[in-house]
């Protein structure tokens, strides 16, 4: 396969390119507040799940020591879905405003960032994708191995 030169094929950004491209913005924000908000959100229930979860275990007669365990063990659970979610709407709250920026003034520095936001966005995104596939395998043969065992 052939790789092309862009810059030495004078590549343009047109004003359909422009258009997409401001509407991935104006999609970008929107779904970057809304990972924000759902970052609080997921921050505050871990911060309130351990009186919840063991409110609820009085309730279904499981032991204290048990309750609580888990109850923390539910908190940071949340509290780690919220770290992760932080990143990737950090990302794309970055690339959303460099990229209006760059389109309102025709910036380049600011379009190479947004470009490199949107690119640490994919990243980061391909890699939580390779950990949970990575988590899902390892769970598999863990539940192969206890079946065996136990069979």
């Amino acid at each position: 396969m052939e790789h092309l030169d862009l810059l030495n094929n004078d590549l343009q950004v047109s004003s359909a390119s422009q258009s997409f491209l401001s509407e991935a913005a104006k999609w970008g924000k929107f779904l970057s507040i809304a990972g924000f908000i759902a970052c609080g959100l997921l921050a505050i229930v871990s911060i309130f799940a351990p009186g919840l979860y063991s409110s609820m275990a009085d309730y279904q007669r499981i032991p204290s020591g048990t309750a609580r365990s888990v109850s923390v063990a539910i908190s940071i659970v949340y509290l780690c879905f919220a770290i992760a979610l932080f990143f990737p709407s950090l990302y794309l709250n970055k690339f959303s405003a460099k990229m209006k920026v760059a389109l309102s003034s025709a910036n380049q520095e600011n379009f190479e960032e947004s470009l490199q936001n949107l690119k640490s966005l994919l990243k980061f995104y391909g890699m939580f994708t390779i950990m949970m596939l990575s988590f899902f395998v390892l769970v598999f043969i863990i539940s192969m191995l206890r079946l065996a065992m136990a069979g």
